[in-house]
């Protein structure tokens, strides 16, 4: 039987170039089918790769840092986590949606709805809403329990009001789920112990709304099972049962846990998935097991629902998207087939009206409906697929059951019930319309409308109509029937819903017709209907056609409104935009001029409105519509009735040329009103038409005041140099002088030397303007020089004192220069007073050899006590040049500029410049002036006191000529002079850095040596001693010597560097700096012997250990271990021990460790302690010292000992700390077994028990070995190597002894009974089957079948194949019969191996075992294809074994089936059975049976052949074997069956020829409806056979009477109502008064008014035309009735003694058969 599942791979991800590393659960998300997320790094190279399902070769690679990704499941949307920010991507539209800071670290998160993120934290869980709040929201805290979880999924219910947060840990060595379920509105926690969940919504069978359930899958130590709890109650009235099952676990795979859930809300389905990728459904209503199976062979690690299957993805290790769905077309058999659970089938393939489960429901509503249980009958129908059961059949049966008394008639129990459990389909609709409507309960049918519980129909529709049009149109609505709807709304008067329903339902009726006859009752209601049609578009209407009728009753209102509403300002529509405004410019210009005030329309005659506006006075339109300049200029001018700001605005349409023109015309025609609206026509338009064109424009008529205003409101952005002259000109025309005063101070655009000579012509008496311009723009000069020549000297004082003072130099400057008063311009210096820059005025008093006049001034600002520089510098110049104590000045004066000063000195008095530049320490210039007249004496007195050493280097550099001058002055002068330490260092320091070592030396030891103030002072003793160390080496011991105030360590260390060792130990030694002056013995001198020497003469703890190391490193260990104990010093123990171990000198060591041991606590030290007395075998000391408290490495000694093959020292160590393990280890090497096997029980490791167990087996101690290997096969995957062991010495007896006594352990597992199936069958077969019937649940039955495989025990091999593979158990009793075979198991087997393996076992046992073929075959009739076991059993020619199972399956009316039963009742003779098998199944090839059976000796398969025949339309063979065999009655009967004219009336010409009268009569009966009434006239005229016609003719005429008067009725009618419609159309007053009536004219087909036909087209009854049928009054051909139109009411007339009963198969005919 094929598998109930879909199983497919999608893709695989390391194929699309993923890296496989990054197909981990941290890195990898997938939150749908649509998109799966892979966070990848390539070397430093880190991006996000984004895999679209649905185009998977496009994978999208974006750089990215991030630590999460993840699609959201339904949109193209990216969530990134980077260092706790969180971004949301619309990728689709490249925005970022939303953005946020997490504080927590993030451990998981997940969407949890389309728009929702679940953030998992370490403490806990947030909801992000991309719809909602910025932040996320806090939902619940996590429990305690899942704080040391890993978090491996997050799922919420749908309305977001259940939790659970799943988790896994580790707890004594095996992993547990931890689940933590939340309720919102409770805001409570619940845990649960679970490794996997999820929720979903199911309806429990009679509720109204699903339940939601909450699904967790838990595995304990116990037990391992599924859980389905309702969390939130559907229907109160049908809580849902709390279930739990089992969840079987194969016992090779006892360590696998579920790992994620998935529901299916479709097929009611739980996918579980474990680890190991088992994967297990689960029926959701009661846990009910469908099937398991493998889909894996890699760990899975992700899941999520696959919603086009409604099944499940998966993705495991190797990167394989697997998916996995329900198979709708083998589910059912499945579970029938296999599970053989009928209620189950019944359920899932209800709600999915799935295949296979037609029989199951037909037999069951059968037994509810006989047994009279009508809502139970009704609720099977209600699930039962399709119409097999709920057809008009199933009506029929109900409606002829009768009624109990009193009760509630069948039908209506049944139709009541099934409303409870859906909805009625629309033959039940419409029978329990008529029952409610014959009960006059129509307010019923529309609550059941409302509630959906009937399926509408036209037929319903029609049935309510006559009651209750709102009802109908409800019904019409649903059903779609649009003309009907249609009809009831204008019915109704609901014209505005017409259009909206026939656009919704793309319907087209006549609306111009219904428009017409709504117009003259309700021109509102028609405005609105019209509006409504014009506005949807698709030409519905012609809107010139409607607005034609609204024009003819005067309606200009409602044309108005409606064209308002209608028109869209297009193109097309400019004629009906002209028309409109033309009506309403003539009738209402003020409706006009509103509508023209809106813009709502473009594409009119504007040139005609334009006309028609100006005509009706509204000239602001016109100008709106006029496009020729003339028309423009005639009407703009009328300035008194047009808004100003509408003129103003006109400007912008219109070109340059035009507007000046227009410009012109206004001032024109009058300049006093006009030129107000011409300067804001100007302000708003200037930069258009240029501000200098305005402003001619405006001196043509000498309207300065116009060009005034105009500038006015542009010069504050204009920028224009001519546009600021203008305005300016226009302020002084105007007398705006403070306007002038503005514009001068304020612009930067005009051109300041055209205003400054303006205004000079303008003679202002205010000549502010000009002194504003000449300032701004430095004509200070020609402005001083305009006003002293014009006398205007007060304006002069007035700008120097109040407008810029700043400017006083330049003003005096140009007084001087034109021989002003030298006194004035004194005095209106001092006037300025402080406000005067001194510089620039000093400058300009000094460029006119004035300066003496700036004195005074010069004196009150230093009085004032101005520091500025340059005051103070043309002070010192005047008093140099005055003589006015000049020294003085320079000495004490602290504001002048040394340098310029200096400089201003040389040429006059050197000595000056040399104070100057002493005062400024200006070094260059003072060194320079020194020396170029020979102020050496100065200039070295200012070298000492300057201190300076880039100053000292520049002077005694050798370059200098004047160098040795001024040495002899620094050494005669300066420094005898000096009574400061820092300058005579700094000296020496300048003598050392210019190289002059001798000069130095003598220097220093004149002051040093001599005696003196600086005799004993310690830094110049350290220069004497270095100096000499550099220059004279020989000098330096008589220093050292000699003095005694220098720094010891200092200048030995530099004489160590310079390589004078002996005075570098002199200086250590003479300061008894032991430890330095043996260093220098050892390092530098490399003298050990005078070292020793120098440490037994001091006998120092510190100089022993330096002896000691030197020692150490010339490899003198014992020696150095000597010198170390002198020092009582353990510091270097280490490389101590190190070189003892190279040495081999443990004895000495020992002494030295046991020195160190007194000094410090050491692990290291006590450890080598410990190995030197193993080395030097000194146990008992070892043992003493280990038995005392100590802090040893034991354990690492230990194992030294055991490496360097110490075992008894070993032995002593891993005893004294307990490590069994090695102690056994050793003991082993001792050869101590009972010992060893005692350690190792001690121990309790596998390893050690596994190494003594060898160690015994070697040592042949069986017994031992087995109590060691009792403790080793507890453990699977050590189990192989030792059987291993034991085989590959020989031991197969003991091995197999030795499982044998552990399978009663505790511990026993699965691996142990395996292995000693194996070793059976390797060596003690006859102990096999036995074993494996005992303990057939405890075996690796796979890994035992290969063993019996390849040992050829089929009987075994079998029996395993049968717990879990059936298929290899067929084939092994297929090709090993003899010694496999058994019916009964092959049976069981056969039931669930693949399909094609059943075909292969019929054929095996047709061929050996043919008498239980069909008990075969009849238990696999529910997995075979029937058709391919007749076809394989047809080869083999053995049909006839399997009739018993070919009769059982025939009721699915399969060909082959049929063809191989109908073969055999043919060859058996059994015609009755074959015509039965034919009549009750159809399906087979008629054609070849029938011409088998044609030629057959026996009448009655001919018969059959015959039938077969018609069935097949083959009439006129069905007829020639009749006549041949002459079965008349059965020829009649296939002419009347062929349904054609030919055949009947050839067979009647046949019975005709062959005289065969009562044959005749009954085909004349029977093909009454096919034989024409001249044709029979002609055949009983010409054979003398009228007496047996007339009886046909008779009725012939009848039928053809009783019509013709129906239609005269008919005819009559219709006439009158043509009639009285002409009648009323000649009355009324208008077209729109002949609208047709509903009322009067009724309803046509389809819904649609009945609108008068033409008479030939006149419908009949049932609304078709006749056909063929004369009118009344017309005459017949020949004075006959038309052929084929029997005569209705005749009774069947034959002569006496003619009547028989009818034929069979030819009931309702007026004829009978004669026999």
């Amino acid at each position: 039987m094929a598998l109930p599942i879909k199983f497919h791979e999608l893709l695989q991800i390391p194929k699309l170039g993923i890296n496989p590393a990054a197909i981990t659960f941290p890195t990898l998300t997938m939150e749908s089918e649509k998109y799966i997320c892979i966070r990848e790094q390539v070397g430093e190279q880190k991006s996000v790769v984004v895999i679209d399902m649905a185009n998977p070769s496009n994978v999208v690679r974006r750089p990215a840092s991030a630590e999460m990704a993840m699609m959201n499941p339904y949109h193209n949307v990216l969530a990134l986590n980077c260092d706790r920010l969180l971004q949301v991507y619309d990728v689709e539209n490249k925005t970022r949606m939303k953005e946020y800071q997490m504080p927590q670290p993030i451990v998981f998160w997940k969407w949890v709805s389309e728009w929702v993120i679940g953030i998992v934290t370490a403490t806990a869980v947030f909801h992000w809403d991309m719809k909602g709040a910025d932040a996320p929201t806090k939902m619940f805290d996590r429990l305690p329990n899942l704080t040391e979880s890993q978090i491996i999924s997050y799922r919420a219910d749908k309305a977001l009001t259940w939790l659970a947060l799943i988790g896994i840990a580790q707890k004594d060595g095996a992993v547990v789920g931890t689940t933590q379920l939340f309720s919102v509105e409770k805001n409570a926690s619940q845990f649960i112990e679970a490794h996997a969940a999820a929720f979903a919504e199911y309806k429990v069978e009679g509720a109204s709304k699903p339940s939601t359930l909450f699904v967790f899958a838990q595995k304990t130590a116990v037990s391992s099972k599924l859980f389905i709890l309702e969390v939130t109650k559907g229907d109160e009235r049908f809580p849902f049962n709390r279930t739990a099952v089992d969840i079987v676990f194969p016992p090779e795979n006892a360590a696998d846990f579920p790992v994620a859930i998935q529901v299916s809300e479709k097929f009611d389905v739980i996918y579980l998935v474990t680890k190991l990728g088992v994967l297990h459904l689960y029926y959701v209503g009661n846990g009910q097991f469908i099937y398991g199976n493998r889909i894996s062979a890699e760990t899975i690690f992700l899941t999520a629902p696959h919603d086009s299957t409604s099944g499940i993805l998966c993705i495991n290790r190797r990167g394989q998207v697997l998916s996995v769905s329900v198979d709708e077309n083998t589910i059912i058999p499945h579970i029938t087939g296999v599970l053989r659970d009928v209620s189950l089938a019944r359920k899932i393939a209800a709600k999915n009206a799935l295949p296979g489960a037609e029989g199951l429901f037909g037999e069951e509503f059968n037994r509810f409906l006989s047994s009279g249980m009508f809502r139970e009958a009704a609720q099977i129908a209600s699930q039962s697929p399709g119409q097999s059961i709920r057809n008009a059949q199933t009506l029929q049966r109900l409606q002829q059951i009768p009624a109990p008394p009193g009760g509630m008639s069948p039908m209506l129990q049944y139709l009541a019930a099934m409303m409870d459990f859906t909805k009625l389909n629309q033959l039940e609709s419409l029978e329990l319309a008529r029952m409610v409507i014959q009960q006059n309960k129509v307010p019923l049918l529309e609550k059941w409308i409302t509630e959906d519980k009937l399926e509408c129909s036209e037929q319903l529709g029609d049935e309510v109509r006559r009651f209750d049009l709102r009802t109908a149109l409800t019904v019409y609505h649903n059903a779609g029937v649009h003309p009907k709807v249609v009809y009831v709304l204008a019915e109704t008067g609901q014209y505005p819903k017409i259009i909206e329903y026939c656009t919704k339902v793309n319907y087209k009726p006549d609306y111009m017709t219904l428009l017409m006859s709504i117009i003259p009752t309700n021109p509102a209601g028609a405005r609105a209907f019209a509006a409504s049609l014009l506005q949807q578009g698709g030409n519905l209407v012609d809107i010139n056609a409607v607005v034609d009728a609204f024009l003819k009753y005067k309606l200009i209102q409602d044309i108005t409104s409606l064209l308002l509403d209608v028109l869209k300002d297009k193109p097309e529509e400019g004629p009906l935009q002209t028309k409109l405004l033309e009506i309403n410019l003539i009738n209402a210009p003020q409706v006009a001029d509103a509508i023209l005030s809106n813009e709502m329309f473009t594409h009119y005659d504007r040139k005609r409105i334009g006309q028609l506006c100006e005509q009706a006075g509204l000239f602001q339109r016109a100008l709106q519509h006029y496009t020729e300049i003339a028309d423009i200029r005639r009407v703009i001018v009328q300035t008194h009735v047009i808004p100003a700001d509408f003129l103003v605005n006109y400007f912008t349409n219109l070109s340059v040329e035009d507007s000046l023109q227009i410009v012109d015309d206004l001032l024109r025609t009058n300049l006093r009103q006009n030129f107000p609206i011409v300067v804001q026509i100007a302000t708003k338009y200037y930069e258009q038409l240029t501000p200098i064109a305005l402003v001619k424009a405006f001196e043509e008529y000498k309207c300065f005041e116009g060009m005034f205003y105009f500038l006015n409101q542009i010069i504050n952005t204009c920028t224009d140099a001519e546009v600021h002259y203008k305005y300016i000109e226009a302020a002084v025309h105007v007398q705006q002088f403070a306007e002038v005063e503005r514009i001068c101070r304020e612009s930067d655009s005009y051109d300041p030397a055209k205003v400054r000579d303006f205004l000079k012509e303008a003679k202002l008496q205010d000549q502010l303007p000009l002194i504003i311009v000449c300032d701004r723009f430095d004509f200070v000069d020609d402005m001083t020089r305009f006003l002293y020549q014009n006398n205007l000297n007060k304006f002069i004082e007035a700008y120097v004192q109040k407008v810029n003072p700043q400017n006083t130099p330049v003003v005096v400057g140009a007084l001087l220069d034109c021989g002003c008063n030298e006194e004035y311009v004194k005095n209106l210096v001092l006037t300025v007073h402080g406000m005067c820059p001194v510089d620039p005025l000093v400058k300009a008093f000094s460029d006119r050899n004035r300066l003496k006049l700036a004195l005074p001034w010069l004196e009150d600002r230093a009085r004032e006590g101005v520091q500025e520089p340059a005051l103070h510098n043309a002070l010192g110049k005047i008093y140099v040049d005055i003589g006015k104590e000049p020294e003085q000045f320079l000495t004490t004066n602290e504001y002048y500029d040394s340098l310029e000063v200096g400089k201003y000195c040389e040429d006059r008095d050197p000595y000056l410049a040399f104070v100057a530049y002493k005062r400024g320490k200006c070094d260059k210039e003072l060194v320079e002036v020194t020396n170029n007249h020979a102020l050496f004496k100065y200039q070295a007195r200012y070298l000492v006191e300057r201190q300076d050493l880039d100053l000292w280097a520049a002077v005694l550099d050798k370059s200098n000529q004047f160098q040795r001058a001024v040495i002899d002055q620094v050494v005669q002068t300066a420094l005898p002079e000096s009574k400061s330490a820092e300058e005579i260092s700094t000296t020496v320091k300048a003598f050392m850095a210019a190289d002059l070592p001798k000069e130095l030396i003598e220097l220093l030891e004149k002051i040093v040596l001599e005696g003196g103030e600086f005799g004993e002072h310690k830094s110049l003793q350290n220069l004497l001693i270095l100096t000499a160390v550099g220059a004279e080496p020989t000098r330096v011991m008589g220093y050292v010597d000699r003095l005694n105030n220098y720094d010891a360590p200092e200048v030995a260390s530099i004489c160590i560097n310079s390589g004078l060792f002996e005075e570098a130990f002199f200086i250590f030694k003479k300061f008894k700096s032991h430890v330095p002056a043996i260093e220098v013995l050892l390092t530098h001198l490399d003298s050990i012997p005078r070292a020793k020497e120098y440490a037994e003469k001091v006998n120092e703890p510190a100089v022993w250990s330096k002896l000691a190391c030197a020692q150490l490193k010339k490899s003198l260990p014992k020696d150095a271990i000597d010198s170390f104990i002198k020092a009582d010093d353990h510091e270097f123990f280490a490389d101590v021990i190190e070189a003892s171990r190279v040495a081999g000198i443990y004895e000495d060591l020992v002494r030295y460790l046991q020195m160190c041991r007194k000094k410090m606590k050491e692990p290291r030290i006590e450890s080598e302690l410990i190995f030197a007395f193993a080395k030097t075998n000194r146990l008992s000391d070892l043992e003493e010292f280990i038995n005392s408290p100590n802090c040893a490495q034991i354990q690492s000694v230990g194992d030294r000992c055991f490496d360097e093959e110490l075992y008894e020292a070993a032995r002593l160590l891993y005893n004294n700390i307990n490590n069994f393990v090695r102690l056994a280890s050793t003991l082993v090497h001792l050869q101590q077994y009972n010992a060893a096997v005692d350690a190792a029980r001690k121990a309790n490791s596998t390893k050690t028990w596994k190494e003594v167990n060898i160690a015994c087996v070697d040592a042949k101690e069986f017994r031992l070995a087995q109590i060691c290997g009792l403790h080793i096969i507890i453990h699977g995957d050590e189990l192989t190597d030792l059987v291993n062991n034991y085989e590959r010495r020989g031991y197969f007896e003991e091995v197999m002894a030795l499982l044998e006594s552990g399978l009663g352990l505790e511990k026993a597992h699965n691996g142990m009974f395996t292995e000693l199936a194996i070793l059976y069958s390797k060596h003690k077969e006859e102990k096999l089957m036995e074993h494996i019937k005992t303990y057939l649940d405890r075996i690796n039955t796979n890994k035992v079948m290969r063993i019996c495989a390849n040992n050829q025990q089929w009987k075994e091999l079998t029996f395993l194949c049968m717990a879990n593979e059936p298929d290899k158990a067929i084939e092994a009793m297929i090709e090993h019969g003899a010694d496999a075979w058994d019916h009964n198991v092959f049976k069981e087997a056969v039931v669930r191996c693949k399909p094609d393996l059943v075909y292969k076992s019929v054929e095996f046992y047709l061929a050996e075992h043919p008498g239980k073929t069909v008990d075969l075959l009849q238990a696999v009739v529910q997995r075979v294809d029937h058709s391919v076991v007749v076809d394989r059993v047809r080869r083999k020619d053995r049909l006839a074994i399997i009739k018993p199972y070919l009769l059982q399956v025939q009721e699915q009316n399969i060909a082959a089936v049929n063809e191989a039963l109908n073969q055999l009742y043919v060859e058996e003779g059994d015609h009755d059975s074959l015509r039965k098998s034919i009549a009750a199944f159809d399906n087979f090839d008629h054609a070849a049976i029938a011409q088998q059976l044609e030629k057959h000796v026996l009448l009655e398969f001919r018969r059959i052949a015959a039938s077969l025949y018609t069935l097949n339309k083959q009439f006129e063979k069905a007829l020639e074997l009749c006549k041949a065999d002459n079965t008349f009655k059965d020829a009649i009967h296939i002419a009347s069956e062929s349904d054609s004219q030919e055949v009947a009336e050839d067979l009647l010409a046949f019975f005709v020829a062959t005289d065969n009268k009562a044959a005749y009569v009954a085909c004349l009966h029977t093909c009454y409806h096919l034989v024409r009434p001249d044709v029979a006239l002609e055949q009983g005229w010409r054979h003398n056979l009228m007496d047996y016609t007339y009886p046909f003719l008779i009725q012939s005429y009848r039928e053809h009477t009783t019509t013709m008067k129906k239609m005269e009725k008919r005819l009559a009618k219709l006439e009158a109502a043509e009639k009285a419609r002409t009648e009323k159309d000649a009355g009324a007053g208008s077209g729109f008064d002949r609208a047709p009536v509903m009322e009067q004219m009724g309803v046509g087909p389809y819904g649609m008014l009945a609108l008068p036909m033409a008479p030939s087209a006149m419908p009949m009854a049932g609304g078709m035309p006749m056909a063929g049928m004369p009118m009344a009054g017309m005459p017949m051909a020949g004075g006959m009735p038309m052929a084929g139109m029997p005569m209705a009411g005749m009774a069947p007339m034959m002569g006496a003694g003619m009547m028989t009963p009818p034929m069979s198969g030819a009931a309702g005919s007026p004829f009978m058969i004669p026999q």
